[in-house]
């Protein structure tokens, strides 16, 4: 189970977090290196999911940490996403887009969309970007993966669920789409180049 949760759950139940909410600040940084005169951002977030919800907060108060003025573009199904990005004309320099199985699904949907509006983006999931968004920051999937089947593997041996601290993420991701920032006018500076653990192009 890859779970949102405090360090240790004291109750029948242990996990993987994926830290959705806490690194949203880290991914803000990010994308200001990439986009310097960002002052507008959209967050793009599906109101069915709670843990979008929770990263959706997490975004806004970081964005006004950084002065940015926030415009959300909420959807529930697929069929609300082409609404949501028309609401944001004129009034986003960039968009984040919440962790959520909706947006994965129609990932190719709203990356079409998003370069058509020109919007550079931020996410914490990889296979938006591998589809055309411009950045993800993030756990490594992989590697919660294999963690959690050693945490399977100790449960299937006897061990209680509520002994076995909830863990954080020890491997983090970084990508790039070179790419999408072409094709939107946007120059990587090399430094945050240098930095990313996958570059694509």
């Amino acid at each position: 189970m890859i779970r949102l949760a405090p360090a240790w759950s004291g109750g029948n139940i242990t996990g993987l977090s994926i830290q959705a909410t806490d690194l949203a600040g880290k991914r803000l940084e990010l994308l200001r290196e990439v986009v310097p005169g960002l002052s507008r951002l959209a967050i793009l977030v599906n109101v069915s999911n709670r843990l979008a919800m929770l990263e959706m907060g997490e975004v806004q108060a970081a964005a006004r940490t950084l002065g940015l003025k926030v415009a959300n573009s909420q959807f529930r199904r697929a069929e609300d996403i082409a609404p949501a990005f028309e609401s944001l004309k004129g009034r986003a320099d960039a968009l984040y887009i919440c962790n959520d199985i909706l947006a994965v699904t129609n990932r190719n949907r709203i990356n079409i969309l998003a370069a058509g509006a020109r919007l550079p983006t931020m996410t914490g999931i990889r296979e938006l970007v591998e589809a055309g968004a411009l950045l993800s920051y993030g756990a490594n999937l992989p590697d919660l993966f294999r963690r959690a089947a050693e945490y399977v593997d100790k449960i299937l041996r006897g061990a209680k669920p509520d002994d076995l601290p909830i863990q954080q993420p020890t491997k983090f991701e970084f990508v790039i789409n070179l790419n999408t920032a072409k094709a939107i006018g946007l120059t990587v500076p090399p430094t945050l180049l240098a930095r990313a653990d996958e570059v694509i192009e």
